[in-house]
């Protein structure tokens, strides 16, 4: 059974930084694109960065682009997301995702199960 496991979520004063992981297992996925995506109550669940399997290509939403750092360890299976600068419209519960080609969209292969970020101003 494949898994992507999200952690590293929490409360955060604006300004501040928080570092989310993603965790997958039951399959490699060293040559899957990772991705992040967020969802605030009351809206669509939108995309916010992905990282080709290689590294090579990432993609960041416009709203965090300088801002989110996304990087991953093949070695570890995992995906990191690093938020700096945070502002409370960040605040959503945030989504791993894993797919076979390039995450430009929410139509992708596997799902975490959301880690909630808020951001107190």
């Amino acid at each position: 059974q494949v898994n992507l496991v999200e952690s590293g979520g929490g409360l955060v004063q604006a300004g501040g930084s928080l570092r989310l992981s993603c965790a997958a297992s039951g399959r490699t996925f060293t040559r899957d694109a990772m991705g992040w995506f967020r969802q605030a109550p009351g809206k669509e669940r939108e995309f916010v960065a992905a990282i080709s399997w290689s590294g090579s290509m990432i993609y960041y939403a416009d709203s965090v682009r300088g801002r989110f750092t996304i990087s991953r360890d093949n070695a570890g299976n995992t995906v990191y997301l690093q938020m700096n600068s945070l502002k409370s419209e960040d605040t959503a519960v945030y989504y791993c995702a894993a797919h076979k080609t390039m995450i430009t969209t929410t139509a992708v292969d596997y799902w975490g199960q959301g880690t909630q970020v808020t951001v107190s101003s």
